[in-house]
């Protein structure tokens, strides 16, 4: 019971530290959640939302050095990071999204090489929400089964791609993306926080009774 103590303290205070205790949904996210269902939706070009996607370059195995920067490659085993590299290569931004060989978007909150087999588009201005509703509107366009061994998704492709996003006045509803998602990310902390505060109470009694 001691030993289940500390580990749940220690969920606890990286929840605290990181600022995820706080799951109330303000109510701006309550409104954006309760017009989800009505929003208006409009088809955009990622090309001409957030510029020419860009392409990492191959790096085989055996060359690379070990570091400290995420190299991504396809695959969805640990978020396709295939190494932690300290070679000389193009690092891309954080807030950025990749799109694997097979279609496979994700959002990268950090700074990462990559391989010739990812694109990577250009959200970096966007705000880290509006960033990941726009990775998540990708990987719906993209990952449909139609990228494969056989017919690889390249930059160009991106480039090429449309993706259904909220609107408002005709143009991309960021802030509506972002309050979304926003609310999602504490909907799902809540879950995590209520489990830690019950597990914390009910290991205090055990310890207290004996």
């Amino acid at each position: 019971a001691e030993l289940e103590a500390e580990r749940v303290a220690e969920l606890s205070a990286y929840l605290k530290v990181s600022g995820y205790d706080n799951y109330e949904l303000s109510a701006d996210e309550v409104d954006a959640l309760r017009k989800f269902e009505t929003l208006e939706w409009n088809s955009f070009n990622l090309k001409d939302l957030f510029g020419q996607s860009t392409r990492g370059k191959r790096l085989k195995s055996a060359d690379r050095i070990s570091g400290d920067l995420p190299f991504v490659t396809a695959g969805e085993a640990d978020e396709g990071i295939s190494a932690y590299i300290s070679n000389d290569v193009e690092v891309f931004e954080k807030n950025t999204t990749t799109i694997d060989m097979f279609g496979s978007a994700k959002y990268r909150n950090y700074k990462y090489g990559a391989d010739d087999h990812i694109a990577v588009v250009h959200t970096e201005k966007l705000p880290k929400y509006a960033s990941i509703f726009v990775t998540t509107a990708i990987h719906k366009s993209s990952h449909n089964g139609q990228f494969n061994y056989g017919k690889n998704f390249y930059p160009k492709d991106a480039d090429e791609l449309f993706i259904q996003l909220p609107v408002k006045n005709g143009t991309p509803d960021f802030e509506t993306m972002e309050l979304l998602i926003s609310s999602v990310h504490k909907l799902v902390i809540k879950d995590v926080v209520l489990y830690s505060d019950k597990k914390i109470a009910a290991t205090k009694k055990i310890v207290s009774d004996n």
